[in-house]
C-alpha cells in the first residue's frame, strides 16, 4: 500500500459507511415534544382568532400567521429540513416562495384588469344582461 504511505490519513472513497451515517441522524426526542407542544399552543391560537370573533385583515392575517409558522416547524423539525445542507433547503424552499411571488404578481394584474373593465364598461360584476 504505497498510497496509504504517501497520504497517511486518507480513506478511500469507497470506504464503508460511518456508525453514525449508517442508521440515520439520531436527534434527541425532546425537540419533537417540544414542537408538538408549540404546534398546539399555535392551533390553540388559530382557534381563539374565531373564538374572539376577528374580522377582516385582521382576521385572515392572524390566521395565515399561524399557518405558516405551524408549517414552518413541521418541515423544518419532522421533515427534518434544519438538518439538511443549504443547496437542498434553497432546492425545496425557494420555488414554493417564487411561485407565492407569481401569484401575487397576477393577483395584482387580475384587480387592474377588473378595475379598468369596471371603469370603461361601467357594471360592477356579474354577466352583461
Amino acid at each position: 500500500m504505497e498510497h496509504e504511505a504517501v497520504h497517511p490519513g486518507v480513506q478511500p472513497v469507497l470506504a464503508p459507511p460511518s456508525p453514525d451515517t449508517k442508521h440515520g441522524q439520531q436527534h434527541p426526542l425532546g425537540i419533537y415534544f417540544v414542537i408538538w407542544a408549540l404546534l398546539f399552543v399555535l392551533s390553540t391560537f388559530s382557534f381563539l382568532v374565531d373564538y374572539f370573533r376577528f374580522e377582516g385583515f385582521q382576521r385572515w392575517a392572524l390566521i395565515v400567521i399561524f399557518m405558516w409558522l405551524k408549517a414552518g416547524l413541521i418541515v423544518a423539525i419532522f421533515m427534518h429540513m434544519r438538518w439538511e445542507r443549504l443547496a437542498l433547503k434553497y432546492a425545496i424552499l425557494i420555488p414554493p416562495l417564487l411561485l407565492a411571488v407569481l401569484v401575487a404578481l397576477m393577483s395584482i394584474e387580475s384587480n387592474y384588469t377588473y378595475w379598468t373593465r369596471v371603469i370603461f364598461f361601467g357594471v360592477l360584476g356579474g354577466p352583461p344582461g
